[in-house]
């Protein structure tokens, strides 16, 4: 096995294990902390006046379901996730709501997506876990068909971020085996770096890349952030699979106590940086349309 198929191993272990039931434990939390996400891709797709339209790194389907609402009837939304247990929520969740959107778990690094069938592909952070992502991007590309857009929100950097890494920075003189965050490996901070993006979006086949900064206040009743921090990210990882009760109640009451700062009242608030991305599918060279006839 190579290097990348071990990332990519990786990732799928930790979205279809731990991570992802602990993603879908939280929907209901998280949906309303990044809600405001979902209203910025819901008002692409209306300005796009996108009818095909496929949601990258989709999870538990919040922001497909959006886009399908807010397009009616003439629209055809799919939410894709290398995560089973998510994309098993987000299909529950459409049958309640009585949605057409439609899911399917894949890798979208390499699934065989129909050549030109979306006019609009849109993520909520969903593109920062490729361990190839010039190679995602340019399937991506050969599903859109020429003219079509690409708009997807990803971090900043962890430093643009602290409450992002707060818990782990508390928690790191209890865990010593806490694992690092490594610059550009595929995860949360990823896309870190614009110029990196850029020349991803590029090498990829993608043209008019405007690639901008935003920052978005996000709120979380303080009630739910100890679950939150128990339940999410590294050291909600290791709460929940690796410390005893001992450790556990040491580690939560140091990282409760760490995000003091950002909690008001009964609401705990802070800024997330993020970038918008966004790129459009140029009219295809012979080339590339051989290519995504192969």
């Amino acid at each position: 096995m190579n290097v990348n198929q071990q990332i990519g191993s990786e990732q799928a272990a930790l979205w279809n294990g731990p991570a992802g039931r602990a993603w879908v434990d939280a929907q209901e939390s998280l949906d309303r902390l990044f809600a405001l996400f979902e209203n910025l891709l819901v008002n692409e797709a209306r300005t796009a006046s996108a009818r095909r339209v496929l949601d990258v790194g989709c999870g538990t389907g919040a922001t497909t379901l959006a886009i399908a609402r807010a397009l009616g009837a003439e629209g055809r939304c799919v939410g894709a996730d290398i995560s089973e247990p998510m994309i098993a929520a987000a299909r529950a969740r459409a049958q309640r709501e009585g949605s057409p959107a439609r899911f399917v778990c894949a890798d979208v690094q390499s699934h065989a997506f129909e050549p030109v069938s979306f006019d609009l592909i849109v993520s909520r952070f969903g593109v920062m876990f490729f361990d190839s992502p010039v190679q995602a991007f340019a399937n991506l590309r050969h599903a859109v068909a020429d003219g079509g857009a690409l708009r997807a929100i990803a971090w900043r950097s962890a430093a643009e971020n602290p409450f992002m890494t707060t818990a782990e920075r508390a928690a790191a003189p209890l865990l010593p085996n806490l694992p690092a965050r490594k610059p550009g490996a595929p995860g949360q901070f990823a896309f870190a770096d614009r110029h990196r993006v850029s020349s991803i979006l590029e090498e990829s086949g993608w043209a008019g890349i405007d690639i901008r900064p935003i920052d978005v206040e996000c709120t979380l009743p303080e009630r739910e952030l100890a679950g939150y921090l128990t339940r999410l990210g590294p050291v909600g990882l290791i709460l929940q699979n690796e410390a005893d009760e001992r450790m556990r109640t040491q580690v939560i009451e140091a990282v409760r106590t760490a995000f003091d700062p950002y909690v008001h009242g009964t609401e705990v608030r802070f800024t997330a940086a993020c970038w918008m991305i966004g790129a459009r599918a140029s009219f295809a060279s012979p080339a590339l349309k051989e290519a995504a006839r192969v």
